[in-house]
């Protein structure tokens, strides 16, 4: 059983450069109200292997881009596999924890998503448009991504599928669904498609949150925090940009002081779960 107070390690980044965004401001303000509730320390990603013996649970926050720390990162995953390490958000998570080759799985399975391909014989399969755009397979934050010609499409894949093609769609706005477990719990909007960090509240329709938990449903992770980005089309349609499942930065500074306590409060309270369902499994 865990102590009256949980041992968290928290992996956060907090001098991380992040367009828009200050991951250091949002994990001091986190971590400031969990300790309420429980026992932290916090380390850098690149140090969580080393320092994650002890702890009841390991909290993956703002960790910045793997890109940055893959050979930690990955010793880091082997380690907390190997010792049966709880981490949260959950090691399981198929979306962006695992690369961004779901976005090839969901668009084969016909679900709302920017149409993906990372084969040039598979160019014919994506709407024809005069820009595409090209991101890596493992890459985060806009690292790597950039927009070609149509008539340079084709040079982007290469066989060992680390590159994925999409078109270059327009849109009227960035929305963002933000969930604990399977509970939403806020939406955020960039009402200009050319500042995606400037982020406002958006009051979700019964429609948007469908599309949303569509794919929380589809990634089955049961705990931890998710974040589901869309665009809506110029003809009004959400099509799913990500699904941020391993760190994603959640804008808390955008909400009113009260829905900031009341996101405190469900986080707290999964956590608590978390760690209690971890020491009651079965070894």
């Amino acid at each position: 059983m865990p102590s009256a107070r949980p041992r968290l390690l928290y992996v956060t980044d907090l001098a991380y450069p992040a367009r828009g965004r200050r991951y250091g401001d949002e994990d001091v303000f986190l971590t400031s109200r969990l300790r309420d509730r429980f026992d932290l320390a916090l380390c850098h990603p690149k140090d969580a292997a080393a320092l994650m013996d002890g702890f009841d649970a390991v909290v993956v926050r703002n960790s910045g881009p793997v890109l940055g720390y893959r050979t930690e990162y990955d010793a880091f995953r082997a380690r907390a596999l190997e010792t049966g390490t709880l981490v949260y958000n959950p090691l399981t998570g198929k979306a962006d924890m695992a690369g961004k080759g779901y976005l090839l799985d969901l668009t084969e399975a016909g679900l709302p998503v920017i149409p993906t391909v990372d084969r040039a014989e598979d160019l014919h399969r994506l709407p024809a448009v005069d820009r595409y755009v090209v991101k890596p397979a493992y890459g985060a934050d806009s690292l790597g991504l950039r927009t070609v010609p149509a008539s340079r499409a084709a040079e982007a894949p290469v066989a060992d599928g680390s590159v994925l093609v999409q078109p270059h769609i327009d849109f009227v706005h960035e929305v963002s669904f933000y969930f604990v477990d399977d509970d939403f719990q806020y939406a955020l909007y960039a009402p200009d498609p050319r500042d995606r960090w400037e982020l406002k509240p958006y009051r979700a329709t019964a429609a948007d949150l469908e599309f949303a938990r569509g794919f929380i449903d589809w990634n089955g992770l049961g705990h931890g925090i998710q974040r589901v980005d869309a665009c809506r089309t110029l003809q009004g349609e959400l099509l799913l940009v990500e699904l941020e499942d391993l760190n994603p930065y959640l804008s808390l500074d955008v909400l009113p002081e009260e829905e900031q306590d009341a996101f405190v409060g469900t986080l707290t309270a999964s956590l608590s779960r978390f760690v209690l369902a971890g020491a009651l499994a079965p070894a």
